[in-house]
């Protein structure tokens, strides 16, 4: 599966951002979708996941409210709608695919997945 990210760029602290990750696989819809994001400086971190049929999400706490996943089969494409941007949401996101339709707890690591996108870099000023 080849993931294609887009729509970072740069955004003042409580402004909107909407990313996008389009799939090259036909079998999207096999695929529980994640987004990570990675700051200058620390370690790559889960942001947010959604099952194949977008009938369930989950967050890292600290973004819940102001981070929405979600997907459109049809487009082969997962989104992230981020609102309330702070400096410390500016990192890399990459979208990230796992071939599986069972939510679990390695959802929430890098090593559950197997497949990754280039990233996309989120810059929030202040």
């Amino acid at each position: 599966v080849q993931l294609q990210a887009s729509g970072g760029g740069l955004v003042q602290a409580g402004g909107s951002l909407r990313l996008s990750c389009t799939a090259s696989e036909r079998t999207f819809i096999s695929y529980i979708m994640a987004w990570f994001r990675q700051a200058p400086g620390k370690e790559r971190e889960f942001v947010a996941a959604i099952t194949p049929s977008g009938g369930n999400t989950y967050y890292q706490d600290s973004m819940k409210g102001r981070f929405t996943i979600s997907r459109d089969n049809a487009k082969n494409s997962v989104y992230l709608h981020m609102t309330s941007l702070k400096p410390d949401d500016t990192a890399v996101y990459y979208c990230a695919a796992r071939r599986s339709s069972t939510a679990s707890s390695s959802m929430y690591v890098q090593a559950g997945y197997a497949y990754w996108g280039q990233g996309t870099l989120v810059t929030v000023s202040s």
